[in-house]
């Protein structure tokens, strides 16, 4: 199963190094991805400072073309 993740997230995010594929759900109407972030902190978009906590946190809804006929989800979550 793991092969398959890490396969998963070579498909899915090939420009992104800092994310992992936890998990892939797919029933009749939706195939839902499950990813991570995995970096240990980032850098200030203004002001440049280092930071290793989340100071918030939104949603976002990717439009996407569908797979197979079946919506896409798409789960990021950040550690």
């Amino acid at each position: 199963m793991k092969e398959v993740l890490l396969r998963l997230k070579e498909l899915l995010f090939p420009s992104i190094a800092d994310v992992a594929v936890l998990s892939v759900d797919v029933n009749i109407a939706i195939v839902r991805v499950n990813a991570q972030c995995t970096a240990d902190g980032a850098a200030c978009l203004v002001c440049g400072a280092w930071s290793n906590r989340v100071h918030g946190s939104y949603l976002r809804f990717p439009a996407d073309v569908p797979s197979g006929g079946r919506r896409v989800v798409l789960e990021l979550t950040f550690n």
